[in-house]
């Protein structure tokens, strides 16, 4: 839905596609091109989907790229002896292995066997190391270091910001708090991790400028979580029952959009309440929240 405060990401998302792609070409003229390599284990139909999404990008901005599959059988030695060629491959700069990977392999053991050089995942224990010592030269998780950049160029105010993040995970919960507590340009704020552990979940949500929901609970943030003029970033995907959609399930994020929504509030454009969110039946119209979906 169209509205001045909902942040654009695919608009963002195009600006840096187009940065990217001229950055390969200057590359291509001094005869490198860019190389990813996609590893996946099995046949899950969303990893199928999310690694041809990838490689049909890669095509676009002009990388080589190339897909390893293995069967649902495969050993932990053998996804670990062709992570060792693609290792010493010349031709890959980067390697991705798609979650999820099936239970007799251990997830630690094989991103710890990905070259820190080529980790572009950021999940190798030496660049998540980096990350948290402020190292710029490792790599960052893509979904949380995408999010950054959102706010960035959506010119969010982050230094001095109270952020709060939904979610304590190892892929975006904990590396989303690191990237904005740096001491660093674009970074300083004030973090706070809410989990389920979290006593009143809600108090902390209402605090936050910045609040990043990462939790993996359809709508859990409601509109009285949300105070004016904050920047809500959604990263839940989650599939929930309706009869009415095709199929009888749809996607729903972290937040209830529709509550939360930008332009929600019913109330006169004048109006001035100072009280938590929702008091006046909806953000005011001059406060209302940035809302961005991650997705």
């Amino acid at each position: 839905m169209a509205a001045a405060n909902l942040i654009d990401g695919r608009a963002i998302a195009g600006q840096i596609q187009l940065e990217v792609a001229q950055r390969v070409a200057a590359l291509k003229s001094r005869g490198v091109q860019p190389g990813l390599a996609f590893v996946r284990v099995g046949e899950d139909p969303a990893s199928k989907v999310y690694v041809g999404m990838k490689e049909k990008m890669c095509g676009q901005l002009g990388f080589f790229s190339e897909t390893k599959v293995l069967p649902p059988s495969a050993t932990e030695n053998e996804l670990l002896a062709l992570l060792g060629r693609l290792n010493a491959d010349p031709r890959i700069h980067g390697i991705l292995v798609q979650a999820p990977l099936p239970r007799h392999i251990r997830e630690a053991v094989v991103y710890s066997t990905v070259s820190p050089q080529k980790d572009v995942d950021g999940f190798h224990p030496i660049n998540v190391g980096k990350l948290m010592l402020g190292d710029s030269s490792g790599f960052l998780p893509c979904t949380p270091a995408g999010i950054h950049e959102l706010l960035i160029r959506s010119e969010i105010k982050i230094e001095g910001a109270e952020a709060v993040i939904l979610g304590r995970g190892n892929i975006v919960g904990k590396p989303m708090a690191a990237i904005l507590c740096q001491k660093a340009r674009d970074a300083n704020a004030t973090v706070t991790i809410c989990h389920r552990e979290t006593r009143e979940i809600k108090a902390h949500c209402r605090r936050a400028d910045i609040l990043v929901a990462a939790m993996g609970v359809p709508r859990f943030v409601t509109a009285d979580m949300v105070k004016p003029g904050a920047t809500v970033v959604d990263v839940g995907v989650n599939r929930v029952n309706d009869p009415s959609a095709k199929g009888g399930s749809r996607l729903v994020g972290d937040v209830d959009f529709e509550a939360v929504q930008p332009g929600r509030c019913r109330a006169d454009d004048d109006c001035d309440a100072d009280a938590q969110y929702g008091a006046c039946g909806g953000a005011c119209r001059r406060r209302r929240p940035h809302l961005g979906l991650f997705i």
